[in-house]
């Protein structure tokens, strides 16, 4: 039978965007170009899926390490950045993870899946976090491992450089740095790396979301001992080819993250200007404002084919906030009209 507390959890839950003008996932919204797509595809016609794929993955790790100035063995792949989540609470000593809250939510499903309990720090009303107070928890609950998403989801916003350094030098358990949204973030962070630092990447935020792809990068002493629970083949033929491709044409990619930052300064500036709305700073590819009813500018964004995350929900800092992707020029053209349809 079912453990009990699996059967009270609800699951994750994906919406249907048939249709929709999709803002809610954080994808990137350009598609690859069409002599890139050929060549990928020529690519992909090569690959031998009647074999089982590279165990080892030594030259995707490589082109990774290279790409981040350290050594293959520094580098762990999983399927997204979830299963190396899973990894982490999987391996670490027993022990509470602590995290900021609002954050992430698969910190804590996933936490909850494997009987671990955890300990949430409630940011700032600005929602900045309090590394003393974090630290704090981190002592009281005798904490093992720790997860810090800068910038963080889903509020945006980059902790202050002191901030995660000073958690990351005077917390002894297992600090997980995960940088999700780096392509679009002024600061990263893989100079902290050390035998308990850690820093979690995904190529889905940068346009291979399709590929379901993370990576880790830490200390090899580290990295080796997990990859003793890393399944077998987690990453699949067409996933290896595809991402050593497109490692190789990395410029595209990074240009079109050029763009969609710039067309987040684009939308905060056109969301500041109307009195309804409070626009939170973002480092992300994504922005979070507050209004005064979520729900019924959820709806009526739903009504008019744009899908985005209401936060309403989650309660606390998060009331009345919904989280809007930043999208395309014409995407964020035809979301700031519907919006003045529906707040005047």
């Amino acid at each position: 039978m079912i453990r009990k507390d699996i059967r009270a959890l609800a699951a994750y839950h994906v919406p249907d965007s048939t249709g929709m003008l999709k803002l809610d996932a954080m994808e990137n919204p350009f598609t690859l170009p069409d002599d890139l797509r050929e060549k990928w595809a020529s690519i992909l016609s090569q690959v031998e899926i009647n074999r089982y794929p590279d165990a080892d993955m030594v030259n995707l790790r490589g082109l990774i390490a290279e790409q981040e100035g350290l050594q293959a063995d520094q580098v762990l792949l999983g399927n997204g950045s979830d299963e190396i989540i899973q990894m982490l609470l999987m391996a670490c000593d027993a022990g509470v993870c602590v995290t900021p809250t609002p954050t992430f939510v698969m910190y804590e499903m996933i936490s909850r899946w494997l009987k671990r309990s955890v300990a949430p720090v409630p940011l700032n009303d600005d929602f900045s976090l309090d590394a003393d107070k974090f630290l704090e928890v981190c002592s009281r609950e005798n904490a093992a491992i720790a997860f810090l998403a800068c910038p963080n989801n889903p509020t945006g916003n980059l902790w202050s450089e002191e901030t995660i350094r000073h958690i990351a030098k005077d917390f002894k358990g297992l600090v997980v740095i995960d940088e999700a949204y780096a392509p679009f973030s002024a600061r990263t962070h893989t100079s902290l790396i050390a035998p308990n630092v850690l820093v979690l990447r995904t190529f889905s935020k940068l346009g291979w979301a399709g590929l379901r792809l993370g990576y880790l990068l830490g200390d090899a002493t580290v990295i080796a001992d997990l990859n003793k629970v890393r399944m077998p083949y987690n990453i699949n033929s067409l996933t290896q080819a595809s991402a050593q491709f497109f490692l190789q044409h990395s410029e595209v990619f990074e240009n079109q993250a050029q763009i969609i930052c710039e067309q987040r300064t684009r939308l905060q500036q056109a969301l500041s200007k109307h009195p309804n709305i409070e626009v939170f700073p973002s480092q992300a590819n994504f922005i979070l404002i507050r209004v005064h009813d979520a729900d019924a500018v959820f709806e009526g964004l739903k009504q008019r084919n744009i899908l985005i995350k209401n936060m309403h929900g989650q309660g606390g800092l998060l009331s009345h906030c919904v989280r809007i992707t930043v999208g395309s020029k014409d995407e964020n053209d035809a979301l700031l009209a519907a919006l003045e349809e529906i707040l005047i």
